[in-house]
């Protein structure tokens, strides 16, 4: 009879080992995950940037006849495709629970900043103003979207810190 108390103590104590070797192996990987998801939406976050730079760039460099509409717009053609590059990026990630509305609040920003630009292009295209109007409202909605989404990220990131 002691002899099987010895066995169970020693299965439930290697059981018991195991357990917290795994979840100290789980908890290890989701903070692998979490940081990969951070490098990855800091890196889309960065290419978004340096393409705006860019584009509104040429297009100082339009208003300033540096170059030509022609030349213009055939960036912006390049532009658009970029963007829609790194939307698609977005979809990509695999954000933890408590990030996934900061994530698709940037993509929003994204999204809307795109929209901007092509009714920027359509306006130095076409003269319309209409056109340069709808790329300022769009372009403003877009960085609201941005705060939002920076605020609900911060938000996670303070409810993981707390843990």
């Amino acid at each position: 009879m002691k002899a099987k108390a010895t066995y169970l103590a020693v299965g439930v104590g290697v059981i018991l080992v195991g357990l917290v070797v795994f979840f100290a192996y789980s908890a290890d990987q989701a903070k692998i995950r979490g940081f990969n998801f951070g490098v990855n939406l800091q890196a889309i976050q960065d290419d978004v940037k340096q393409m705006q730079t860019e584009f509104y760039s040429k297009k100082n460099s339009l208003d300033e006849k540096s170059i030509t509409k022609e030349e213009f717009l055939q960036f912006s053609n390049q532009h658009i495709q970029k963007m829609e590059s790194a939307i698609s990026r977005y979809d990509e990630l695999s954000p933890p629970d408590s990030f996934s509305s900061a994530v698709k609040l940037f993509k929003m920003s994204t999204e809307k900043q795109l929209e901007s630009d092509r009714f920027l292009i359509e306006w130095i295209k076409t003269g319309d103003v209409s056109n340069k109007v709808r790329s300022d409202l769009l372009l403003q909605e877009s960085f609201e979207s941005e705060l939002a989404g920076l605020a609900s990220y911060n938000d996670a990131k303070s409810g993981l810190d707390k843990n």
